[in-house]
């Protein structure tokens, strides 16, 4: 950071070539071509050698290296070719695992460029929001609470401005800035007031600032080294995986050393056994599974991220699926957000010009006049007053110039309170006052025509109750003239002794579409709350509206939850629909509540003091386009239409990516049982010869494991996923069923393959020629047999000619890839002697079809028995 802040601000802001007006876009474009994005160095990724080198520390493919040197070292052609083919199949495996890594990659890059900060500029005197690593130094930045500095900034102007920096600091406490003017050169990093520090929060307050070192010239730059991202660890269920996997692979390798020890026990060669038992040990060992969790779980975020859902981590997909409660801001995320003054009540004495002065000057909104029609930029709400009054001959701007303002005291969700203070032009000064209106007439003593009487208090709640009843949000105006003004004012010394002016009754429609996801959670046994600070009645009509509160359900405010001990919470909280005249603090408890009754909780937020809630919900939900730096950096999903619907959305996409990554395990599992029967079982029988040879395993695992997997991780999500009851979160993966259903299909396809080779040498077989039928007959079989299964595996329970057998796109093409490859290498003459098959004639080609395609009818038979037998999971309607 240099001695920027020993130095007059006048002094930096020559230096840096900048002005009170900001850069101009041109100069701001060269500046960033000389100095580079505001951005910290990241290490470099690992060379295209070292991540060959890497897949060697795989212990099966060193098993499958020292197999094909072995073969290779052995004499005899058909040896030697073996060896090269392990060769061959090493090197496209080691491909297509460095390509499922970079697509993941990539998909987290995305993820990450999608979700990055940006910065409020001036640009040539305009505000301009641009991104955080487009900024340079001279660049005026504008910061209010909830903002990330993003770049090291010397103070120019603010108010009240307090910043977070324990990152750097480690010191708990929000520090308070100032604009002073000048600091001794060696103020320690902590005590420098009049600067703010790339990565810190700001915490309360707004601010002007000059940027003066961007990306590794800033202070998180010098200490780059100690603070760069680690990368996202593996979920919970990537976890789980890699610990199946490792059992599984126990598991085997015991059955391959058995099989080994009994072919050599009946007298079969020991380089053959041991070329057979590596081999299928690489096709039966499901060391992809963690690795196809990764991708499905990667693919499953860039859906979401196409549907307004930015996941920032993994393990929030998993729990997606077992979210059972929905707690929801109003504004924004159930309504429009889009305000308008639809009613103003005057107290008696007050004149509707003054009225709509208090609205529009007490504002951070700024006025814009389009196509001959008022907008506003800014808050919907403050923007909402602003174009009302605009509409009532009272401009902004116009206003401004004759009552400048000379201080505020910005909104804070504890005081509920906003105060600006304008010179006049007479002399002295006014402070305009707006916010809740039994908050601001606690803080009234009188109105226009003289002191505040017990009948003008009733007569103004009265006119908020009925303002509320049509579920308006309602907005107290106030003012007091002040005789001598600080700088920098206190709240207890302006935002008392005040003139009530009257209300303004403002309209936020709700979405359209939320009544029907709202209506779309009930079904799926996903309770909807609201959350909201608005007054109980607005709120509760409003959700009555959207059919959140049903008969029954209680609402409950701020205050009263302040005298409600947690533990009563706890034991109603399924009994509240509505919380309303909250503060950030009671979502901590009502979060707490929820999660203490079991239940996973997913939580919408968008200011500072959301940050603790969105934390401790097992779902944080930042809005994208209102939320603060802040609660987006606490969330683990950030809604970028700031839309309910959203969230709904996500739940429906959590359940049917965690059902897609069952299916990928259920097909490895399954196939790969089916490939241990058909060995283990040909060696326990004594049979001369195996019903596969080496090669064909290897084969086997390259077409038949990657692409159906992953394609059915792309499946869409089920009809009817939204039906049924959210899913256990600490239930695991394996239970009674699936297993169940594993190893019976398991059975099937190891059935159906020894089938094929039985048949191959007694029946369908020439003279002599009965071993390499046989064996043709079962490769084909086994292999074309996994190919239709996964089609099977589409679903659990539901018919696959309900669900439209060509209605996944990628099993389509992963099933075409696959047959292309199994029948180039069976009716190929060249690759016949590479992979050991003769030609079929058509008897043997009907019965492999046959066969291969066997598991479609078994599997919706049983299918069909299951859905009459087993009674459907309904879900959990809304808990009283």
């Amino acid at each position: 950071m240099g001695d920027w802040h020993s130095r007059p601000a006048g002094q930096v802001i020559k230096e840096l070539g900048s002005g009170p007006q900001g850069l101009s876009d041109r100069e701001a474009a060269r500046r960033l071509e000389k100095a580079g994005p505001n951005l910290l160095t990241q290490p470099d990724p690992p060379s295209l050698i070292a991540r060959i080198l890497g897949q060697l520390k795989d212990p099966m493919i060193l098993v499958l290296l020292a197999a094909a040197v072995l073969s290779l070292a052995a004499s005899g052609g058909e040896d030697w070719l073996d060896g090269v083919i392990i060769l061959i199949i090493v090197v496209v495996n080691g491909i297509i695992s460095i390509t499922q890594e970079d697509h993941a990659q990539q998909a987290l890059e995305e993820l990450r460029r999608m979700s990055s900060p940006t910065a409020l500029t001036l640009r040539e005197g305009e505000r301009k929001r641009v991104a955080a690593s487009a900024l340079v130094p001279g660049d005026v930045i504008l910061l209010e609470a909830g903002d990330q500095v993003p770049a090291d900034a010397r103070i120019l102007e603010c108010s009240r401005l307090q910043a977070d920096e324990s990152a750097l600091t480690g010191e708990s406490v929000p520090v308070e800035k100032e604009a002073r003017e000048v600091l001794a050169p060696d103020t320690p990093l902590g005590d420098r007031i009049n600067m703010l520090i790339s990565g810190t929060l700001v915490t309360a307050g707004r601010g002007t600032a000059l940027v003066v070192a961007t990306g590794m010239d800033t202070q998180m730059g010098q200490i780059a080294g100690l603070i760069l991202e680690s990368g996202e660890g593996d979920t919970p269920l990537q976890r789980r995986m890699a610990e199946i996997s490792k059992s599984l692979s126990f598991l085997c390798l015991s059955v391959c050393a058995v099989m080994f020890g009994v072919g050599l026990f009946q007298g079969k060669g020991l380089l053959d056994m041991f070329l057979t038992a590596v081999s299928l040990a690489v096709a039966a060992i499901p060391e992809g599974l963690p690795a196809i969790v990764t991708i499905v779980l990667a693919l499953g975020v860039q859906r979401l991220a196409a549907g307004h859902a930015i996941v920032k981590k993994l393990p929030a997909v998993e729990t997606l699926g077992c979210a059972g409660v929905i707690c929801s801001d109003k504004t924004g995320t159930l309504t429009q957000n889009r305000m308008t003054v639809q009613q103003v009540w005057l107290t008696p004495g007050a004149r509707r010009r003054e009225v709509m002065l208090a609205g529009c000057l007490c504002s951070d909104a700024r006025l814009e006049w389009k196509a001959g029609a008022p907008t506003a930029s800014g808050d919907p709400t403050e923007g909402a007053l602003v174009v009302a009054a605009a509409q009532d001959g009272v401009d902004q701007r116009r206003e401004l110039e004759q009552q400048p303002r000379v201080a505020d005291i910005p909104f804070d969700s504890n005081r509920k309170l906003m105060s600006t203070v304008h010179s006049q032009e007479g002399g002295g000064w006014v402070v305009f006052v707006k916010g809740a209106p039994d908050v601001l007439l606690g803080r009234c003593t009188s109105t226009p025509k003289g002191p505040i009487s017990p009948s003008d208090r009733a007569r103004a709640l009265a006119a908020n109750e009925e303002m509320a009843g049509k579920a308006l949000r309602v907005i107290a105006v106030a003012k007091r003239e002040l005789r001598s003004f600080s700088p920098n004012p206190e709240p207890r010394m302006v935002e008392s002794g005040l003139t009530f002016l009257g209300l303004f009754g403002l309209m936020d429609p709700p979405r359209p579409e939320v009544r029907a996801a709202v209506a779309k959670c009930h079904l799926a046994g996903v309770r909807p709350v609201m959350i909201t600070g608005d007054h109980r009645i607005t709120a509760l009509a409003v959700a009555q509206e959207l059919d959140i509160a049903r008969a029954g359900d209680w609402t409950v405010t701020g205050a009263e939850l302040d005298f409600m001990p947690q533990e009563m919470l706890e034991n109603d909280i399924e009994k509240f629909a509505v919380f309303a005249r909250v503060s950030p603090e009671h979502k901590m408890r009502i979060v707490q509540a929820w999660q203490k009754r079991g239940r996973v909780v997913a939580m919408t937020g968008d200011g500072v003091n959301d940050a603790p809630a969105l934390k401790a919900a097992d779902i944080g939900c930042a809005m994208g386009k209102t939320g603060t730096d802040v609660a987006k950096g606490a969330a683990d999903m950030i809604l970028t239409d700031d839309n309910f619907s959203t969230i709904v959305t996500a739940i429906e996409e959590g359940r049917g990516i965690y059902s897609n990554i069952r299916k990928a395990i259920h097909y490895l599992l399954s196939c790969n049982i089916g490939e241990i029967v058909t060995i283990f079982a040909a060696t326990l029988m004594g049979f001369g010869q195996m019903p596969l040879v080496p090669v064909q395993l290897l084969w086997l695992n390259l077409v038949t494991d990657s692409l159906p997997a992953l394609a059915l991780g792309v499946e869409p999500v089920e009809e009817g996923v939204m039906e049924e009851a959210p899913r256990d979160a600490s239930a695991g993966l394996f239970d009674k069923k699936f297993s169940l259903r594993l190893v019976w299909q398991g059975l099937m396809v190891g059935g159906l393959t020894l089938a094929a080779y039985f048949l191959g040498f007694t029946r369908l077989a020439e003279a002599g020629m009965e071993g390499a039928t046989a064996n043709t007959m079962a490769f084909a079989t086994l292999t074309l047999c996994q190919l239709f299964h996964a089609f099977n595996v589409r679903s659990e329970n539901r018919s696959l000619f309900a669900q439209g057998v060509f209605s996944n796109p990628a099993m389509n093409r992963a099933f075409l890839a696959g047959l292309a490859m199994q029948l180039s290498v069976l009716l190929v003459p060249p690759l016949q002697g590479v992979f050991s098959v003769i030609p079929m004639n058509v008897p043997q080609w009907c019965t492999v079809l046959a066969l291969a395609m066997a598991p479609i009818p078994i599997c919706e038979t049983a299918k069909s028995s299951a859905r009459r037998t087993e009674p459907q999971p309904a879900a959990q309607t809304a808990v009283k």
